[in-house]
C-alpha cells in the first residue's frame, strides 16, 4: 500500500518530485528500496546530461569544527538564482562538513596520480599471504584500491548524514532536485593536529 507517509519519506530520501515519487512506487509495488533505487539511477542520468553544461556561479563555504579543523569549499552550478537558494547553500555546508570529519585527500580517483596507485598497489601485494593465483591477487590489489577510493576520495566517500548514499550521489540528487550542473571545484581542509593543509584544486 502506498501511503502519503511512504511518499513523503522516499520524497524526502531522494530528493525528486512527488510525481516521479509516485511513479517509481507504482513501478515497484510500494517496495521502497527498489522505487529509490529507481529514482538515484534516473538522478545519475539526469547528472550525466547536465554535467557538460557549465557551472560558474555558486558559493565559497567554510566550516570551522572547535577552532582545531578549518575547511574552505568552493561548489558550482549554473545561475546565480539557485546559488543564493537554500538548498544550495545547505548542501555546501554539509560538504565542509564531510571534508571536516572524513578528511579526504582528493576530490576523485582521477585525481589519485599513477605514482601514488602503484605505491598503494606495492603494499597491499605486500599483505597477501600465502602462494595465491595472480588473478585471485590481482582482485584482492583493486578491492583495496577501492577501499582507498572510498576512504580518500571525496565524491567516493559515504555520505555522513547518509551511510546508504556517496557523495557523488547526494550531488545527483541535488542536480535533479535543483535541474543544474551542480559540482564541487576544489576544497581546502587545516587542522592543529596536521601542520598542514589538504587541498584538493
Amino acid at each position: 500500500m502506498i501511503t502519503t507517509e511512504l511518499i513523503q519519506k522516499l520524497r524526502s530520501q531522494s530528493g525528486a518530485g512527488i510525481l516521479d515519487v509516485k511513479k517509481a512506487l507504482d513501478e515497484t509495488s510500494g517496495d521502497y528500496d527498489k522505487a529509490l533505487e529507481i529514482l538515484r539511477k534516473r538522478g545519475e542520468a539526469v547528472a550525466l546530461k547536465k554535467a557538460g553544461r557549465e557551472a560558474s556561479e555558486g558559493v565559497v563555504t567554510s566550516y570551522i569544527h572547535m577552532n582545531k579543523i578549518g575547511v574552505l569549499l568552493e561548489l558550482n552550478c549554473e545561475t546565480d538564482f539557485v546559488a543564493r537558494t537554500e538548498d544550495f547553500q545547505t548542501l555546501a555546508k554539509d560538504l565542509a562538513m564531510q571534508v571536516a570529519s572524513m578528511n579526504p585527500r582528493y576530490l576523485k580517483p582521477e585525481e589519485v596520480t599513477p605514482e601514488v596507485q602503484a605505491k598503494e598497489r606495492e603494499i597491499y601485494a605486500a599483505q597477501i599471504e600465502g602462494n595465491k593465483p595472480e588473478n585471485v591477487k590481482e582482485k584482492i590489489i583493486e578491492g583495496k584500491l577501492n577501499k582507498f577510493f572510498e576512504e580518500q576520495c571525496l565524491l567516493n566517500q559515504r555520505f555522513f548524514k547518509n551511510e546508504d548514499q556517496t557523495i557523488q550521489d547526494l550531488l545527483n540528487e541535488a542536480i535533479g532536485k535543483m535541474g543544474e550542473n551542480i559540482q564541487i571545484r576544489r576544497f581546502a581542509r587545516f587542522s592543529l593536529d596536521d601542520h598542514e593543509s589538504n587541498e584538493s584544486c
